[in-house]
């Protein structure tokens, strides 16, 4: 399949239609010796290469259900991104992509999923180029299905994950926690084994132990990417909606969190370094002496503890947060981020447990008096948008290090001509990179509604941003936030993994409008390229993506129609907000925005082009 290399963007922007619309001819009207303003965008420093998609690339099968090796279409939904070095040189590594769909597949294998790919980079183009191989169980091919149904029997809801600095060790999470038969069965849709399963594994306490099928979900499962199979389920570190997690320093020290609410920010410590198998689980619990702000919750050999792990973090008193999920570290620093997705209005999910012990954190209780409350536990306890969390494992405080919004305190949203220039809602992915020797953290967004500021008024269709931030900025803002990159319209932008060399960002689209574009339409992996040629001082006035337009352009009152070109973004800046058509050089119109002020340009080729907004006021733009 021909895979096409854009230009990196946002890559849909907001595009609600105004109550009245502009009606832009077919061609273009120039006045007989007319000579416009002439606005020049350079090129990008940055490109997108679209690498896999789902639901059309295919992946190579094993032995399944009976049925033979084989073939089968990639299952959609891509959501964490891992990324396994290759020591021998031959490649730049392995490459594993969760799917969070599920559905049953003969040759897949019921639930989840999982695909690996091992890639090289192109000498010439700078491309990632996926690898021809041939795995020892006799698969060859370039995708491989992760076997989970031969090994751990099955797997679902593949969500977050750990990818480890050290090795390139890979966990998936199971997430979307289960709690009967008929969940996982779901009209025969899902998981069509529900015998009772007996689990075979080198875990102390868990070989040979029957359970429930349904609970032989929810767990981080180590697999091997090279040979695209599953090596073990973590039953010691317990059953919960995992998501995300990472592995400190030292080597021993696994960060998690689950995504609930109440959810629990808990880690598991390892007796011997790289040696994931024995050790203790913890919570946190901000309010304990006893070693540091952690609670002991077992060593993982317990199988009634350990298969009712949220029970035993309530039974602890540990904290609760309102949907922890992707976890990210700072191996400069040891730092640990967390982000914390947020929910409308949590009451109802977390009181009954802070009436049996769990405790709130004293943030959430600020938040709370800010708004007027008691307490969290109150129903009116509003947490639209969530927030960044850093971990501080010398000081064993947690602090938040980012709110989400501006918060918008209706639930009417502002129409798009008053929405924020920069806003975060929802955080999900994360993950930490270096641009030219400078730590950021990159942040993906997974809007939980559209309602509350989390979309302008007037726009149905979620549309997530990606992030950065810099991480030497002392008490940010959003204002800090460097917007580089959207996903199409319907889709989460996700499991940001950047390459070990620090040029490229791998970057999931998850579950896209199916009114999409080929292949947006589609959940894919693509990859941002170029960032070993962004320097730090280019970024030093916060957003080099999206640059504040200079004094002279910046008054959005002008009369006179004037855009401002950001070339690594690829957007085009106007004064002020309008309908806006662009024609190419023949005079054919090409593009209609509605009801914005900035327009994206990605799509379009170099070359020239005439921009014209709803006053019919015109202004030639050149794309180098």
């Amino acid at each position: 399949m021909n895979k096409v290399v854009f230009t990196l963007s946002l890559l849909l922007l907001f595009t609600a239609g105004a109550v009245a619309q502009t009606i832009f001819t077919e061609e273009i009207d120039l006045p007989e010796g007319f000579v416009p303003e002439r606005v020049i965008m350079p090129p990008s420093p940055l490109t997108l290469q679209v690498l896999f998609v789902g639901g059309d690339d295919i992946v190579e099968t094993t032995k399944t259900y009976g049925n033979p090796a084989g073939h089968a279409v990639a299952k959609e939904w891509n959501d964490f991104i891992g990324f396994t070095p290759d020591n021998t040189g031959e490649s730049m590594g392995w490459i594993s992509v969760n799917h969070e769909m599920v559905y049953r597949d003969d040759r897949i294998g019921d639930g989840g999923g999982m695909t690996v790919f091992r890639v090289e980079r192109d000498d010439i183009t700078g491309l990632l180029n996926v690898v021809y191989q041939k795995l020892d169980d006799g698969r060859q091919g370039k995708f491989f299905n992760v076997d989970f149904v031969n090994t751990v029997g099955e797997t679902g809801m593949n969500c977050g994950g750990i990818s480890s600095n050290f090795d390139g060790r890979i966990w998936t999470a199971e997430e979307w926690f289960r709690t009967n038969t008929e969940s996982i069965y779901d009209n025969n849709n899902g998981v069509r084994d529900t015998a009772a399963f007996t689990i075979s594994s080198d875990l102390k306490g868990w070989d040979g132990v029957t359970i429930n099928k349904y609970q032989n979900f929810n767990y981080m499962v180590e697999i091997d990417p090279k040979q695209a199979k599953a090596i073990r389920k973590q039953y010691n570190w317990g059953r919960l909606g995992w998501e995300g997690g990472v592995i400190a320093n030292d080597n021993k020290t696994v960060y998690l969190g689950p995504d609930a609410t109440p959810g629990f920010f808990m880690k598991f410590v390892a007796n011997q370094p790289a040696d994931f198998t024995k050790g203790k689980m913890y919570a946190y619990k901000h309010d304990a002496v006893a070693e540091g702000c952690w609670v002991l919750i077992d060593d993982g050999t317990d199988v009634e503890t350990m298969l009712n792990l949220h029970d035993a973090c309530v039974a602890a008193g540990a904290t609760m947060y309102n949907r922890p999920e992707w976890v990210a570290h700072d191996p400069s620093t040891d730092l640990i981020y967390w982000t914390e997705t947020g929910l409308d209005f949590p009451s109802g999910a977390w009181s009954d447990d802070a009436a049996l012990g769990a405790v709130y954190d004293p943030a959430h209780i600020a938040r709370a008096q800010a708004q007027g409350l008691d307490s969290p536990g109150n129903s009116d306890y509003r947490d639209t948008y969530g927030r960044i969390w850093v971990y501080n494992p010398f000081t064993h405080k947690n602090e938040v290090l980012l709110e989400g919004g501006p918060d918008w305190d209706s639930s009417t949203s502002p129409s798009p001509a008053d929405y924020f220039k920069k806003h975060l809602a929802n955080p999900d992915g994360l993950n930490v990179m270096k641009i030219d020797g400078q730590s950021f953290l990159v942040i993906c967004e997974d809007l939980n509604g559209t309602s509350w500021g989390r979309m302008p008024a007037g726009i149905s269709n979620r549309t997530c941003e990606l992030y950065l931030l810099n991480l030497a900025i002392e008490n940010p803002t959003t204002d800090d936030l460097i917007r580089i990159s959207a996903v199409p319209a319907g889709a989460e932008v996700t499991g940001v993994k950047p390459t070990p060399d620090g040029k490229s960002l791998l970057v999931n689209s998850q579950h896209p409008s199916s009114n999409n574009p080929y292949p947006w339409n589609h959940s894919l992996t693509y990859v941002i390229h170029g960032f070993d040629r962004v320097k730090l001082e280019d970024m030093e006035d916060n957003n080099p993506f999206q640059p504040e337009l200079p004094t002279d352009q910046a008054n959005l009152n002008k009369s006179a129609f004037t855009i401002y070109p950001n070339p690594t973004a690829r957007i085009l800046y106007i004064n002020k907000v309008s309908d806006i058509a662009i024609y190419d050089l023949r005079g054919e119109r090409v593009k209609v925005v509605r009801n914005t002020n900035e327009v994206d340009v990605s799509d379009l080729p170099a070359g020239m082009y005439f921009v014209q907004n709803a006053d019919r006021e015109i202004v030639q733009l050149t794309i180098q």
